[in-house]
């Protein structure tokens, strides 16, 4: 939800008001956005995801932050909590709230968000320099649309549905089996 006839404000005015808050709120543009509660199902698929990266990269220079980290994507001059990221920086954890690259963004659809996370969040993830992949997860259908940038920096998508196994070499590790990320839930299909 948009703060009705909001003035933009700055990036700084932003992290100190969202800091402040009881709720969370993603900036795009200037703009302040009230985030919407997740449901169980939702959180159920992210934590699945989280855990399940959580463990491949256990003991690399990644780690995997869920929820409550902000990614900072500047050349889009946006702010966002994705659901599930892969940060390759610095190889320990501090008390930074704010990340300015990602390996992997992860984003679990839900009605409300559906639409800004295929076309917003795409077309601003994709401007991360260290993006390697984009994930748009469903919580309706055991489905996930992958893009993927390649060596020589060109995009690609592809879906995977129930049964099949998401590639993740770049990542040094295993694909990552679909149901893997919906167990636990009632997604069968």
């Amino acid at each position: 939800m948009t703060l009705a006839l909001q003035k933009p404000i700055h990036l700084f005015d932003y992290l100190t008001f969202d800091n402040r808050s009881q709720q969370r709120h993603e900036y795009v543009g200037g703009r302040i956005h009230a985030m919407t509660v997740g449901t169980m199902r939702h959180n159920r698929v992210s934590g699945n995801i989280y855990q399940t990266l959580s463990k491949r990269l256990d003991g690399g220079p990644c780690q995997v932050f869920i929820n409550d980290m902000k990614l900072h994507v500047q050349a889009a001059d946006c702010v966002y909590y994705p659901d599930v990221f892969v940060y390759c920086g610095s190889s320990t954890a501090n008390d930074e709230q704010v990340v300015q690259d990602a390996t992997l963004v992860v984003e679990v659809l839900s009605e409300s968000t559906a639409g800004i996370d295929r076309r917003e969040k795409l077309l601003a993830y994709q401007k991360l320099a260290g993006l390697r992949a984009y994930w748009i997860v469903s919580q309706t259908e055991q489905r996930v649309e992958v893009h993927d940038r390649d060596t020589e920096g060109r995009w690609q998508a592809l879906a995977y549905a129930m049964g099949e196994s998401i590639p993740v070499e770049w990542m040094g590790s295993e694909p990552v089996a679909l149901s893997t990320i919906y167990a636990g839930t009632d997604i069968v299909a």
